[in-house]
């Protein structure tokens, strides 16, 4: 039966070095030795004795190599080689030798186009003609790493072409182009990779934000939904409260008219029942004194009994159904008016909401057309009525009385106030930066406004002036309606 003996180092060093077998000797007494060391230790002896025995030998003893315990110690070498070569990780080369598990690679050959771990490299090192081959840092995809058509290595970078070549390769084909070593052209590369990085990740900074500041306007937008909501429900909540009040005031003010109507049939009914009863009784006697033969009784109660009990007329009586006649209405405008006081009040509290975003704004000379007159803090702004002969300004408005703000905008909300005196009609509106302020706007005009243009055109235009808050810029123009009216009309901002 085999077994499986675990040798270590100790069973293969020598005495006197303490390392292992070199050229492993024996002496007659049995002991090991490295040639060279109990070689160095007889000559420095009188006597030649055993180092570990002290044997003495008359004669110096002629050793010679134990093939046997050389052999053992070559194996055991190619073992502790084997066990100590680190296997190959991830992003390492691997041997392309090693078969089964595979070790880290530490040279290439770039003329055998393969890479060697320790061990598979020994040829390499020992045989003269591979001794003669070129070995180079371990790589992998050394087929890639050749130059195709010359079959060296790539190790420079042409920079006219942008791609790696060979030394041959700057000698005919890019014999006039500068070439660098890989290694230089890889630390322009990765300076310009790094700037590249930096870039990208401000890139992705700012995506960040941007998604940040999204996600912070949903959550604002949340907020603003719910409280929007809240307030919402409040109200419809108050209109209902409302609504069920005057309801129940409606139903009881048809209610207590009933009742009373009810209440004067009802006492109308006890008084009939009262005067029937009244009128049964007299019958009773009538009926019992007709029926009496003593003539004395008959004459004397017939005289109590000429007289009818008192009764009232009741052919003009009448119990009339009462009337809700204008009842219903009443409780709606009562409704209503509870209504316009609750609007009043919302109204109220969205403006106090919205002036939080109020801006200054002031009009811009440069934009104003030739008739319009511009107040000195450009607050305020009327029609001259004369179009004034000024120089030409790409901004200034030629075919409209319109006016633009010196400050822009281009996102977010933004409150102002514009006053109107004298003036009818006129527009306040939202204009690009890109307006065209020379030539007429291609606006589809309504009705109203092509009847009002052709009248203008056969009369002297009035032009009026405006203000509007656009993107960025507010622009307005504003004109009287009717044309007898005075010129001059203004607009003002608050």
């Amino acid at each position: 039966m085999a077994s499986n003996t675990s040798w270590s180092e100790e069973d293969f060093s020598c005495s006197i070095c303490r390392d292992v077998f070199n050229s492993p000797v024996s002496t007659p007494c049995g002991h090991n030795f490295c040639r060279t060391c109990i070689t160095t230790f007889w000559d420095d002896k009188v006597q030649c004795k055993c180092p570990v025995c002290n044997k003495l030998f008359q004669t110096r003893p002629d050793l010679q190599v134990n093939t046997f315990i050389s052999g053992m110690v070559d194996r055991f070498r190619s073992s502790v080689r084997v066990k100590e070569q680190p296997c190959v990780e991830p992003g390492e080369v691997p041997c392309d030798v090693c078969t089964g598990t595979q070790l880290k690679a530490v040279k290439s050959c770039l003329v055998c186009f393969t890479s060697y771990c320790q061990t598979h490299m020994e040829p390499h090192q020992r045989v003269a003609v591979l001794k003669r081959h070129r070995l180079v840092e371990a790589m992998d995809r050394l087929e890639d790493r050749m130059c195709k058509k010359h079959d060296q290595l790539l190790e420079l970078f042409c920079q006219t072409e942008q791609v790696c070549v060979c030394k041959f390769c700057t000698e005919t084909d890019h014999k006039s182009h500068p070439a660098v070593p890989l290694k230089e052209e890889y630390e322009v590369k990765t300076a310009q990779l790094g700037k590249m990085e930096s870039e990208v990740q401000q890139m992705i900074q700012e995506r960040k934000l941007k998604m940040k500041e999204i996600k912070d306007k949903v959550e604002l937008s949340n907020k603003d939904a719910d409280r929007e909501i809240a307030d919402g429900v409040q109200v419809f909540t108050a209109l209902l409260h409302y609504i069920e009040k005057w309801q129940d005031e409606f139903k009881q003010t048809v209610k207590e008219r009933l009742k009373s109507t009810e209440k004067e049939a009802e006492d109308l009914i006890k008084e009939l029942e009262q005067e029937i009863e009244d009128l049964t009784n007299r019958s009773s006697e009538v009926k019992q004194l007709s029926q009496t033969e003593d003539h004395l009784h008959f004459l004397q109660t017939f005289r109590s009994l000429k007289n009818p009990p008192p009764t009232r007329d009741w052919t003009t009586v009448e119990v009339r159904p009462p009337s809700y006649v204008g009842t219903l209405w009443r409780s709606l405008d009562q409704l209503e008016e509870t209504l316009n006081m609750e609007m009043k009040k919302l109204r109220a509290a969205e403006l106090k909401r919205v002036q939080q975003y109020e801006v200054d704004v002031t009009l811009d000379p440069d934009t104003a057309h030739p008739c319009l007159i511009l107040s000195e803090d450009g607050k305020q702004v009327h029609d001259g009525g004369v179009v004034k002969k000024l120089s030409d300004n790409p901004k200034r408005f030629a075919c409209y009385p319109c006016v633009l703000t010196k400050q822009s905008f281009s996102s977010g909300r933004f409150y102002f106030e514009v006053q109107i005196k004298d003036k009818t009609q006129w527009r306040l509106g939202v204009a690009r930066e890109s307006i065209n302020r020379k030539a007429p706007w291609e606006t589809p005009a309504t009705e109203e406004e092509e009847e009002e243009e052709e009248e203008e055109r056969q009369q002297t235009r009035d032009s009026g002036t405006g203000a509007a808050l656009g993107n960025g810029r507010w622009s307005a123009a504003t004109r009287n309606e009717k044309l007898d009216q005075p010129l001059g009309g203004a607009v003002t901002l608050r």
